[in-house]
């Protein structure tokens, strides 16, 4: 990963209308009223969440390191 491609994974936001609907689904889950597809939607949604950190962490440490 170059320092290009850091900064950009660095400035990733989600849609405020995926936020939304990623919140409804937290919400089912904690009531406990997710349709299977929901269930299926919500934890690929986290998984890819989880990749993301990953990478943002990945980009924070690659740019620290050319700062230093």
């Amino acid at each position: 990963m170059d320092a290009e491609s850091a900064r950009s994974i660095l400035e990733f936001r989600i849609d405020p209308a995926v936020q939304a609907r990623l919140d409804l689904l937290g919400e089912k889950a904690n009531e406990g009223t997710l349709t299977g597809d929901e269930r299926a939607e919500y934890e690929a949604a986290i998984n890819a969440a989880d990749d993301i950190a990953i990478l943002k962490l990945k980009a924070r440490r690659l740019l620290g390191s050319d700062e230093s």
